[in-house]
């Protein structure tokens, strides 16, 4: 099999800070030879799956989409756990049918396929939708949408064990991180520059381009060379279950981790009222949503390759010190709700402190992704990874639902204390867990 070509090789290197790009740990010696040419598909993968995710975000996008349609704001509060723990919950009973499949890829387009059809479908309600009818079938559809994620999601980490080597999974997350960053950027910009428009075309077109995203996913996908591995140890749902529950028991490690990773929830649950305390200074209009989706773009540009480089080097101190970001960023958002003066009614402080919590936010994710999967093993790999997403599933559709509670008696700003305290469990949690790298 032919090696990748040298200019290939030489930016795989550069990008990932190795002198020798033919350097394997934890993956076949067949898929040695290929982990460059991978390596730039699985960016640009991720390039349009990342970009998708930010233009169809339940945290900013689909809360504009709701207010245009008419839909009623308990509605509004369902978008996040929807979204989350729909991606989530499942992948516990497809991770014994993903690991009878010795080539997983092919679960990784299915469900980036269905999620191009979910976002085409949001963009059609973008000018149909109306009313309580209107919101129950944007409702619906995301659920379609967050189990096609849950296939990708599960799939996804299995295939880049198999593909990249450990060490480079960070570069790789943080690389296309970044990338999508900037298209992401571009788009708020857009958005800006229409915040007079009709919502609901702009709103559509900015869904048709995450379904055209998903299906750039797809066509990557499909051209990545896998090698076949192990099919032993494909169960049904409820042995997968079984099994999962058993490692919690004996792997201390695992345990631990997902501790962490509940108590790391709180980044993703802040996001969302952060952005609401601005949207009260903004209104609904395009050019307020557009600015989030700026300093989101841009926080996402600059942080994820920092971020992913500093996860190949110890995942565990990237937990640890996202957390400790998170603490400040909530306390930041409560004290910009509660302090005087005329410069704390406009959306700007507000997109500030947005932007610092998403470069925050997506340290949380990286490290979690990367310790996961340098914690597994090659066969083990699909069922830590669907085991922890369907813990991590529940408590989000649990813990959601009582923060949504807590945040209509509260208010947003207490609720940000509540969170801080949360992420403050979460530095002492990541503190104990063993490096991995």
């Amino acid at each position: 099999m032919a090696g990748p070509n040298i200019s290939q090789a030489r930016v795989f290197e550069w990008l990932t800070g190795d002198e020798d790009s033919r350097l394997c740990a934890d993956i076949p010696e067949q898929a040695c030879a290929e982990q460059p040419r991978n390596f730039f598909l699985h960016l640009w993968a991720s390039l349009g799956n990342k970009l998708a995710d930010e233009l169809s975000s339940a945290r900013l996008v689909l809360p504009w989409l709701m207010g245009i349609i008419g839909a009623p704001i308990w509605m509004v509060g369902l978008l996040v756990p929807i979204r989350e723990s729909g991606a989530l919950l499942p992948q516990i009973f497809v991770a014994g049918f993903i690991r009878l499949k010795p080539k997983r890829k092919g679960v990784w387009v299915l469900g980036a396929l269905f999620q191009a059809l979910a976002a085409f479908a949001l963009a059609v309600l973008a000018f149909v939708g109306s009313g309580s009818l209107g919101g129950a079938a944007v409702l619906a559809v995301l659920v379609l949408l967050s189990l096609a994620r849950g296939l990708s999601s599960i799939a996804s980490k299995d295939v880049m064990g198999k593909t990249i080597a450990k060490r480079r999974r960070g570069a790789l997350m943080g690389w296309s991180g970044s990338i999508a960053g900037g298209a992401t950027l571009a788009a708020g910009g857009v958005l800006m520059l229409l915040g007079n428009q009709p919502g609901n075309l702009a709103l559509a077109v900015l869904l048709s381009v995450a379904a055209f995203s998903w299906l750039l996913n797809a066509l990557c996908v499909a051209r990545i060379k896998e090698v076949p591995g192990a099919v032993e140890g494909g169960e049904s749902a409820w042995d997968s279950i079984k099994l999962g529950l058993s490692l919690l028991k004996k792997d201390r490690t695992f345990l631990h981790f997902n501790v962490a990773r509940a108590l790391l929830l709180s980044s993703a649950l802040a996001l969302p009222y952060i952005a609401l305390l601005g949207q009260q200074q903004s209104g609904s209009d395009l050019g307020g949503l557009g600015l989030l989706v700026v300093v989101s773009g841009l926080a996402a540009m600059v942080a994820s390759p920092v971020w992913g480089k500093l996860a190949d080097q110890s995942s565990r101190r990237v937990m640890r010190n996202a957390a400790i970001g998170t603490v400040t960023c909530c306390l930041l958002g409560a004290g910009l709700a509660w302090l005087p003066g005329t410069w704390t009614q406009s959306v700007w402080p507000y997109a500030l402190v947005y932007a610092l919590l998403v470069i925050v936010h997506h340290g949380v994710r990286l490290g979690r992704k990367t310790y996961i999967v340098d914690m597994a093993s090659q066969d083990d790999r699909a069922l830590y990874v669907a085991l922890s997403n369907t813990l991590t599933g529940l408590l989000m559709l649990v813990v959601g639902g009582v923060i949504g509670g807590l945040a209509q008696w509260l208010g947003s700003a207490a609720l940000l204390l509540l969170l801080a305290l949360t992420a403050a469990g979460a530095v002492l949690s990541a503190l104990k867990l063993p490096e991995v790298e």
